[in-house]
């Protein structure tokens, strides 16, 4: 469907990656992983012709692509369903031509004209293309992918205008899965989804018959849906036919025998390299040395493939101890309108409670939160305990850092006269250092900006930790590291997210919100799940060995045959075993000489020593014999 050569990109005058090739196949759905910034998301723009690069890219004859982008613009005045059913635009071109075509009918009377016969002949052909394309289903078909991705029947007829981003998101996801699109270039589709509707796409995706690239962060989602990942690392990209997990496995497996691989390579060209310099000097064995010499000049260096270990150094401490209650709520209520969210809620949370907060979107997951931090205004009691001090991630939190201002100047202007020393070294920590600091806002990626928000987070004081979907946008190092974080951290935690495996061993205490009330659920997010009886869940959540097929991944067909390979790797052993014989043979004859300059009478009158001295410069010699046809035999093979 595509083939991608010798592509490259760059930014700022910094490459992102160059001379990247591979292929992209029907039934492909390939999770594009990398750090934050490693060109993720550029490279699905040069997929799909946003922006230029160099290099070539060969796409099959009328081959479809639909892009899911971060950035949306919809136009202003149609409902949820207008805009869905834009995915649909010639069936909708064929509806008005119909409609055209009826309305003529319905008022000639000229029978037996050709016009009247055309408008007949045309009222067939449309009639046909139109049930062709699908037209009598394509409301229903709406509906259900609509309905997958959270919305609710009543939402159907509401303007676009009066959704948040994130919902706006799901709209155009709808409009993609809608379309009859050969390839699925998507970017964070999992961004804005509940956990719910990330089941019903990864069910959706892996029934999906043409091929598909994703950017996502979420572990989970990436091992349910993809079957192949290409990761970006310094520039360069690793391909493996497997899911994230099992790609893991296989890169640390490949990594160990490259490693294992160049040490034994090293040692061999050292042993020959040894040969060479003891030889070169004597002319019966220079035809060896040169022998030697060519070997090593065909030699092609085994390379351990590098790896990005940079990562985030977080560290969450408390400010002061608190109280035992930390937050106590009579009779909560909130609403927006005649939309009520929270109805009579009752809460207690007490000191080092490590809480997640589930459910849909629109439940009040982070309204609640809102409350919390005093955000917004809600009818009910709720106050927080003693001693009491709040560090609060909103989830648009990033979104809010002004675009002109370089890092390093957002920093400044957070921090207080007791930390503002601290802040280089607090950007740095979260992998801003060097020029970096002096990027202004609006040129940071997604992930780059979440991180810059966690950082500023840190400049106040806290001991309790209310995080709306911290991990959005974040790339899977920098969450683990987050994660192991909030582990350590001595706190309460109150965790909104929708990532599986992030709250996965996170929270002891799962909030299920639902209804307008809210439900406590004693475990993980795995038994809150579990209590749900969401279809396909349990599958998705067991840990299982993942046995590597080492085959599968060659890179090329190997040119010999079975009994060939083993005979080459017969004579090889050979070769390797005469030329450690050598050089041993010749360590021992350079000792015997260095003794005899330095007492050659006291050597000499050993026993048998000349006949034993001959002895070995002799099994030299056949030794080098044995050499030069041995590796005559080895060269055959080439």
């Amino acid at each position: 469907m595509l083939n991608v050569h010798n592509l490259t990109v760059s930014f700022m005058g910094t490459e992102l990656f160059s001379g990247i090739t591979f292929k992209l196949n029907k039934g492909d759905r390939i999770g594009l992983i990398g750090k934050n910034g490693a060109g993720k998301s550029t490279l699905l723009k040069v997929l799909s012709k946003d922006i230029e690069s160099s290099g070539t890219m060969a796409f099959d004859k009328d081959v479809q692509i639909g892009f899911l982008r971060q950035d949306i613009d919809f136009v202003a005045g149609r409902t949820i369903l207008e805009e869905a059913y834009q995915a649909f635009e010639e069936i909708k071109e064929i509806e008005l031509k119909l409609d055209e075509i009826n309305e003529q009918l319905a008022r000639r009377t000229d029978y037996e004209s050709e016009e009247y016969s055309q408008l007949i002949l045309d009222l067939t052909d449309s009639t046909e293309r139109y049930e062709l394309l699908g037209g009598y289903n394509y409301q229903g078909d709406t509906e259900k992918i609509l309905q997958g991705l959270g919305f609710q029947r009543e939402d159907f007829d509401k303007l676009t205008d009066t959704f948040s981003g994130g919902w706006r998101m799901r709209i155009e996801l709808a409009k993609l899965l809608l379309q009859n699109n050969d390839i699925l270039l998507l970017d964070e589709p999992t961004n804005h989804l509940d956990i719910e509707s990330i089941i019903w796409l990864e069910n959706f995706l892996k029934g999906y018959s043409g091929a598909i690239v994703l950017v996502s962060h979420d572990k989970m989602f990436l091992d349910n849906v993809t079957n192949r990942t290409i990761e970006i690392s310094l520039g360069q990209i690793y391909d493996y036919k497997k899911p994230y997990s099992e790609f893991l496995l296989l890169r640390g497996e490949i990594k160990e025998k490259q490693l294992q691989a160049q040490k034994n390579q090293e040692k061999e060209i050292k042993q020959k390299q040894h040969l060479i310099n003891k030889f070169k000097a004597k002319a019966s064995k220079a035809s060896m040395a040169q022998s030697l010499m060519k070997q090593l000049d065909k030699v092609e260096l085994i390379e351990v493939d590098k790896d990005d270990n940079q990562a985030m150094n977080v560290r969450f401490a408390i400010s002061k101890d608190p109280g035992k209650i930390i937050v106590e709520a009579e009779n909560l209520s909130k609403s927006y309108g005649d939309k009520h969210v929270l109805e009579n809620v009752d809460l207690l949370i007490e000191r080092n409670s490590k809480i997640a907060f589930v459910g849909q979107n629109g439940q009040g997951k982070s309204t609640l939160a809102k409350m919390m931090v005093g955000e917004i205004p809600f009818e009910g009691l709720l106050k927080l305990g003693h001693n009491v001090e709040v560090g609060y991630f909103a989830q648009n939190q990033s979104e809010h850092l002004p675009p002109e201002k370089t890092v390093l100047e957002i920093m400044e202007d957070a921090a207080t006269d007791g930390n503002r020393m601290r802040v280089r070294d607090m950007l740095g920590s979260f992998l801003f250092g060097g020029d970096a600091v002096d990027k202004k806002a609006k040129v940071l990626s997604g992930g780059e900006r979440n991180r810059l928000a966690l950082c500023k987070l840190l400049l106040a004081p806290f001991n309790v930790l209310i995080m709306d979907e911290p991990t959005n946008h974040l790339d899977i190092a920098s969450k683990n590291v987050l994660k192991e974080a909030l582990k350590s951290f001595n706190g309460t935690l109150i965790l909104v997210s929708h990532d599986r495996d992030f709250l996965q061993g996170l929270t002891s205490t799962v909030y299920g919100f639902k209804d307008k009330e809210i439900k406590e659920y004693l475990g993980d997010i795995d038994y809150f799940l579990e209590q749900h009886k969401i279809e396909s869940l349990r599958e998705a959540e067991k840990r299982t060995i993942v046995k590597v097929d080492k085959t599968s991944d060659k890179k090329e067909a190997n040119p010999f045959s079975k009994e060939q390979e083993k005979q080459l790797k017969k004579l090889k052993n050979k070769l390797s075993n005469i030329e450690t014989e050598i050089a041993d043979l010749e360590a021992e004859v350079e000792k015997i000489d260095l003794e005899l300059a330095q007492d050659y009478d006291e050597v000499s009158a050993r026993p048998s020593f000349f006949k034993k001295y001959k002895a070995k410069k002799a099994k030299v010699d056949a030794l080098m014999e044995q050499w030069e046809k041995v590796e005559a035999e080895v060269a055959n093979f080439s």
